[in-house]
């Protein structure tokens, strides 16, 4: 008897397929949509210019530069500076954020923490608070005459030019360090206890145990946090931009980032603009690449 059509091979075939096309579809669209076809526009920008005709008196034109706008904004000390920005941010937050969340998760891992679903709640829930909210509400704790914090400290100057990375970077820690503790808690979580048991059973404290053996089996939960983290400072964006009309020490261009928008907005050159972004993205796509084979090796 003739097997029906379709009931063979090929048949089942063509209907996994099409399941697994019905699942992944509509990421691959949502990506090419938000992520590939910005880029490809910010390419397209990123190789034109507007150049005015004449002598300046008449209009202006949109002509082909090519690399250029890459060159100069490779030239801008603009740009550049917003680098070292970045460089003192992570010197300062990535130490921080990851040692306080690290130190937060064995607490609560531990069991020493009383209360322990209520404080993973209570460190979590800045996270939750958008970053433009996040920055006016730290906005208003450091502006002196309205500032409980600095009425109390005295004349220290938060938003000046010594004191305003790390009051970029104090933002951030009240943001992240609770989102990254919840990763390094569920990883904790999922060490056998066994693993545990036998080092306790060997001598070890509960330093020890925490430093010599939580700490190195959940490595890879470290490291893909790290990695997230400099390509978020990489992204530095919203809270100095919140800081910048009432600080001396946060200019337009403060960071790469904000170099960009101040080219597209403030300058209305979406040439340089693109550049600048692209050459931003290209920067985070090799940091990306560096950490994740550091973190493979180690």
């Amino acid at each position: 008897m003739t097997p029906p059509v379709g009931s063979g091979r090929g048949g089942e075939g063509w209907r996994r397929r099409g399941a697994i096309l019905l699942f992944v579809g509509p990421f691959f669209a949502l990506f090419a949509a938000v992520i590939v076809a910005p880029l490809a526009y910010a390419v397209y920008l990123s190789l034109f210019s507007e150049k005015s005709s004449g002598l300046g008196f008449g209009g202006t034109e949109t002509v082909f530069v090519g690399l250029g706008n890459y060159l100069d904004t490779l030239k801008d000390s603009a740009f550049t500076d917003g680098f070292l920005v970045i460089l003192g941010y992570c010197a300062l937050y990535i130490p921080l954020m990851i040692g306080g969340a690290l130190a937060l998760a064995l607490l609560l891992d531990s069991g020493l923490a009383r209360l322990g679903r209520f404080f993973q709640l209570a460190l979590f829930m800045p996270h939750i608070v958008p970053g433009v909210i996040a920055g006016l509400i730290w906005l208003y704790l450091y502006l002196p005459g309205i500032s409980p914090i600095v009425d109390l400290l005295g004349d220290v100057d938060f938003l000046g030019g010594d004191h305003v990375l790390g009051s970029v970077v104090n933002i951030a820690l009240w943001e992240w360090v609770g989102y990254n503790m919840i990763i390094y808690f569920a990883a904790l979580q999922a060490i056998p206890a066994e693993v545990i048991e036998a080092a306790r059973m060997d001598g070890a404290g509960p330093l020890r145990v925490a430093l010599r053996v939580k700490v190195p089996l959940i490595r890879g939960a470290v490291v893909t946090t790290v990695l997230f983290t400099i390509i978020g400072s990489l992204q530095l964006f919203t809270e100095p931009m919140v800081l910048d009309n009432v600080s001396d020490g946060v200019v337009s261009t403060w960071t790469p980032n904000m170099y960009a928008y101040n080219e597209a907005f403030g300058n209305n050159d979406y040439g340089q603009a693109g550049a600048a972004s692209i050459l931003l993205a290209l920067l985070a796509a090799v940091l990306s690449f560096v950490v994740t084979k550091w973190g493979n090796r180690r």
